[in-house]
């Protein structure tokens, strides 16, 4: 039975709509993953150390597709919520016009400085060159990765989440079978893992292009618009904290490694891609769960269904306690065999990632509750509150704690400076809950 946005959730039918996000998100990650798995076991443990110290660059300019793609339904949910079918139509339309020539634009300024770029950060030698070949080969694809993630958020909007995973699994096996074949047969190294990589992206990012522009079954389709400065400003406001968000995270990450090729050296900088991978795939039930059920409570808030948003608010929040004590779980207890699949080959390294992973896996107890905090006050047009949570959870109480916890604690420091910024981001997510309940009748 097909679920609609103005149905009344129960936990059953929440869980069920919300799922296949969930699934996408993971899946989205897991084979983000692959490239790192490929390229440490096959290429060696210095391009494995560039692919992640170039990585969170790639992420910056890759971050307007989450801006869009969660501002832009938020705006679009409402707007369906209040009955206006026809511009909900046309906003969707300019989100993605809009998002396909900032990715051409921003791909072309990226080739160009990336070399200094990655100078700037520190890389050097065969290390630089390395993080310049992989990242030119990814960045050729860009527009199309914009689009990708865009579209995970769009495709809920339009009531297809089962079909916005069946384009990630395409991707993801696209990405998965490429690399097997590339790096691992073919051996070409870097080259291949980012061309795997390219590819998975023109997959996840052009199909949905072409579904949206032909006629479909969704409630959604590309059509002729306009140009309209207030409605894309709007979005770009509401969507600030998801851009905010990733702009942050990738921004710590280069301070990150900065910090660890101070304190470890490139076993610290590939001890650190190991963990990212895993935290990735962990904080992406999270944020899964955030982008499948912020269209629904964006209609209900639209609609004005103040009993609706409260129950989803509850459940919402049941849920997002019981994820996380999961998670907490199974980060010490997989420390050790996730750690194996990537770096088992060298001893000392595998050592400095497993005690890394059992103190950062203390940072899934409080991530969940300000990853949804921040979507659900994006879902209600508050972009600026979301994006005040965001700032302060991936920018500012990170880089306070990773550049004074080393001084301390040393290299423990900077894996226990994590779990403090998500737990001071807890606290403030909670203030800013209790606060705007009344306003928004949650």
């Amino acid at each position: 039975m097909k679920i609609q946005l103005s149905d009344h959730f129960t936990y059953k039918r929440l869980l069920r709509f919300t799922l296949p996000s969930i699934v996408m998100m993971i899946f989205t990650s897991i084979y983000g993953v692959v490239d790192g798995f490929f390229v440490s076991n096959f290429v060696g443990k210095t391009p494995f150390a560039a692919v992640n110290f170039i990585m969170p660059f790639l992420m910056i300019l890759g971050a307007v597709g989450f801006m869009f793609g969660t501002g832009g339904s938020a705006i679009i949910a409402i707007t369906m919520g209040a009955g206006d079918r026809e511009r909900a139509n046309r906003l969707f339309s300019l989100f993605v016009y809009v998002s396909i020539i900032s990715g051409i634009v921003i791909a072309l300024l990226g080739i160009v400085f990336i070399r200094p770029v990655a100078a700037i950060l520190g890389a050097e030698g065969a290390m630089l060159d390395q993080c310049v070949l992989y990242g030119r080969i990814i960045l050729a694809a860009l527009p199309a990765f914009i689009l990708q993630y865009e579209f995970q958020s769009f495709f809920i909007t339009a009531e297809k989440p089962q079909l916005g995973l069946a384009v990630t699994v395409a991707a993801g096996l696209t990405n998965i079978i490429l690399d097997a074949v590339l790096v691992g047969c073919f051996r070409w190294g870097l080259v291949g893992a980012a061309a795997a990589t390219a590819f998975s992206q023109l997959v996840g990012g052009i199909f949905p292009v072409v579904y949206f522009w032909r006629p479909n079954t969704s409630i959604l389709r590309l059509v002729k618009t306009k140009f309209d400065a207030g409605s894309l400003l709007k979005a770009c406001t509401n969507g600030s904290s998801e851009l905010m968000s990733n702009i942050s995270m990738s921004l710590v990450s280069m301070l990150y490694n900065v910090q660890l090729m101070k304190y470890a050296g490139e076993d610290g900088v590939a001890a650190y891609g190991v963990l990212m991978y895993v935290n990735m795939i962990f904080l992406a039930a999270f944020i899964g769960y955030s982008v499948g059920a912020a269209p629904v409570i964006s209609y209900h808030y639209g609609a004005g269904n103040h009993g609706e948003l409260q129950g989803l608010f509850r459940k919402s929040m049941v849920l997002t306690g019981m994820f996380s004590v999961g998670m907490l779980a199974l980060g010490e207890a997989l420390a050790r065999p996730l750690s194996l699949i990537f770096v088992g080959y060298d001893r000392e390294l595998l050592d400095l990632t497993l005690r890394g992973f059992l103190i950062y896996s203390f940072s899934f107890l409080f991530a969940g509750l300000a990853i949804f905090g921040s979507s659900f006050f994006t879902a209600l047009g508050n972009g600026l509150v979301s994006a005040l949570i965001s700032f302060l959870r991936t920018l500012v109480f990170q880089m306070a704690a990773v550049l004074t916890f080393p001084l301390v604690w040393g290299i423990d420091g900077i894996w226990m400076s994590i779990v403090a910024a998500e737990c001071l981001a807890t606290v403030v997510t909670i203030l800013f809950l209790a606060g705007k309940r009344k306003k928004y009748h949650y």
